[in-house]
Parts: C-alpha cells; sequence; structure tokens
C-alpha cells in the first residue's frame, strides 16, 4: 500500500474509533427500569368484594388525573396535574365549583389560614389560593422535594418538604419560610398531630418525628419498607408502606410500632386517611380499603378498576378515580 494511502488509512481508523468513543460516551445505555410491582390485596372471605359493589352517592365529573384532594368547612378542592388545574367540589349541592389555574399541581394540598396551599411542580413553587376566586394570594418560592411528597397545617404554620428533603415552615403572616429542618434523604411526607410534625421517610423505612416549638428531629421509628403516605387518627400514626403493602401503626404517646396490618397494597400510589373511626386506604385496582383500628385488620376491601387519591370530610369518604377521571363521593357504612 503507497504511504499515502497507509497514512489516510491511519488517520480513518482512528477518526473512527474516536467517533465510536464519543458516541459510546455521549449515549450511554439507559438504566433498566425497577420491576413493576403489583398489588395482590388480601383476597380474604367476607373482606374482598368487587367494585360494583361499592356504591357512590354522588360522582364528581373532574378531567384529566384527579388525584390528591383536601377537604375544607364547605369543600373538596382536587388537583388534576394534567390539566393544570384544581377544581372545588361542593358538597352541599354535590356539584362542581371554580377552578384554580396550576401549573402540575403536585405534592399534596393544604387547607389552613383562609387559604388554599398548592404546591405546583410545573412553576417549582408553593402557591396560596384564595378560596372565594380560586385567585393566588401569593407565591412562595420553595421547591416541592417530591411530587408525590405532601404537605400540612400545623402549630401556626405551612410545612412542606422541599429540595433537597428539607422541612420548610411557612409563617401564613409572611409567607416567608420562617425556619428550615434537615430530614434524612427521601424523607418527603409530613402530617400534623397532637402538636408534632410527622414526616415519613420513604428511603430509610422510618417514620420521622418533629418537634415545632424547637424545630427539631426528636425520634425516630422503624416501620414498614417504604413508607410514602401517612394519616393520623385513633391515637396513632398510619404509614402506608409501598415495599410490602402493609399499613404501620405507631402509638403517638409511646413513639412505637403497634401493629403491622397485611393489606397488599404494595407498588407505587396510593394514599391513605382516617374518618368515622376507620383508616381509609386507595391504591389502583384496588381502589378502597377499611382497616378497623379495633382489631388492626382489614375489615373490606373492594378491587377493581380505579382509585388512587382518598379523603374523608363532610360525613363522607372521597375517593379520586385518576383513571376513570371523576371523584367519587362514598357514605362510610357500606355493605
Amino acid at each position: 500500500m503507497p504511504l499515502l494511502k497507509k497514512a489516510l488509512f491511519r488517520s480513518i481508523s482512528i477518526f473512527a474509533l474516536a467517533g465510536c468513543v464519543i458516541s459510546s460516551a455521549q449515549a450511554p445505555a439507559p438504566a433498566p427500569k425497577p420491576p413493576h410491582v403489583a398489588a395482590t390485596g388480601v383476597n380474604k372471605p367476607g373482606v374482598s368484594r368487587p367494585l360494583a359493589g361499592l356504591h357512590p352517592a354522588s360522582v364528581f365529573p373532574v378531567s384529566g388525573s384527579p388525584d390528591w384532594s383536601v377537604v375544607t368547612k364547605d369543600a373538596v378542592w382536587v388537583s388534576s396535574a394534567r390539566l393544570n388545574h384544581v377544581v372545588q367540589l361542593l358538597p352541599a349541592t354535590n356539584t362542581v365549583g371554580i377552578t384554580a389555574d396550576v401549573k402540575r399541581p403536585c405534592s399534596g394540598l393544604a387547607d389552613g389560614f383562609g387559604s388554599i396551599w398548592v404546591p405546583s411542580c410545573g412553576d417549582h413553587v408553593l402557591l396560596r389560593i384564595d378560596p372565594a376566586t380560586a385567585k393566588p394570594i401569593a407565591t412562595i418560592a420553595v421547591v416541592p422535594a417530591n411530587s408525590e411528597g405532601g404537605i400540612t397545617v400545623g402549630d401556626g404554620s405551612v410545612w412542606i418538604v422541599a429540595k433537597p428533603s428539607t422541612l420548610a415552615r411557612i409563617d401564613p403572616a409572611t409567607n416567608q419560610v420562617s425556619a428550615s429542618i434537615d430530614l434524612p434523604s427521601g424523607s418527603e411526607n409530613p402530617t400534623f398531630s397532637n402538636g408534632f410534625i410527622w414526616v415519613s421517610s420513604f428511603e430509610h423505612d422510618s417514620l420521622l418525628k418533629i418537634d415545632p416549638k424547637t424545630n427539631k428531629l426528636i425520634a425516630t421509628i422503624p416501620v414498614g419498607p417504604k413508607p410514602r403516605f401517612l394519616t393520623s387518627g385513633a391515637g396513632s400514626i398510619w404509614t402506608l408502606n409501598q415495599g410490602d403493602g402493609t399499613i404501620t401503626r405507631v402509638d403517638e404517646k409511646s413513639g412505637e410500632a403497634i401493629a403491622t396490618i397485611s393489606c397488599g397494597l404494595q407498588g407505587e400510589g396510593g394514599e391513605i386517611t382516617f374518618g368515622a373511626g376507620y383508616i381509609w386506604a386507595a391504591l389502583f385496582d384496588f381502589p378502597l380499603t377499611q382497616v378497623d383500628p379495633k382489631t388492626n385488620a382489614v375489615a373490606k376491601q373492594w378491587a377493581g378498576k380505579g382509585g388512587d387519591g382518598v379523603r374523608f370530610g363532610h360525613g363522607s369518604v372521597w375517593l379520586s378515580n385518576l383513571m376513570q377521571q371523576n371523584v367519587w363521593r362514598i357514605s362510610p357504612d357500606q355493605e
């Protein structure tokens, strides 16, 4: 081979090899997705029942992706991230009311200090909404830590976990962050109960207890695997554990886990609330699970296409059916 051709060949070969290396560095193989975990339910005679046996008193159309909700004295507000709004439902007339425009509402809703508090994963802020007009009163520069996080109200403040796993305390008088409390990574869902803030730590399989008087983390309590959502009732904090589908009951006074309830609600999504003396949990394909605190066992569980978010108020269970694009108002006295 002539020298000129040899040189040209070597140049092309080196360029091609370098091109391969650059291409490989710029386009790494995508990380494998975690396997989908399917909820199993409890599958017990007398407990398991079809969704057709659950009879809503009213059905509210909520287009897009109805999910998070919050109960106020005269309404229920439901977020729909797909259509960038939060919809007001009126229990007195069982009709749909006004709508607040929010870019990708996420991470829960809260009611307090004459306002609806809505985290926005689209604008990366927290919005304070006037419930009379559905218009924003204030915009707080707090970035929600996780779209599946949460927000709560208590001890004269609004509390939300901001990036990165920092519990932000917001003064409603100034609409400013008055304190920031560092949390373990992956701790993103707060609730207020009996003078304390409780936060589920998804990455550390634990429940955190924060004293708002000192803004300090004062206890870390082991619970089930991957706790995400939580609620309070019957003297306890209840965590819905996405890792194995159980619910852990933690006594508020002793700070100890006193029961683990098998519900078969493993996997992503869902919600949990307390009302009419029962725990109510929701999840895709198992829209509603009723747990009796007297027995620490599942009393009833309905299976079928529906579910995602759940709240209790105005004497009813409010079930957000994301795929059906509606919200059911359900009497707690279901056979």
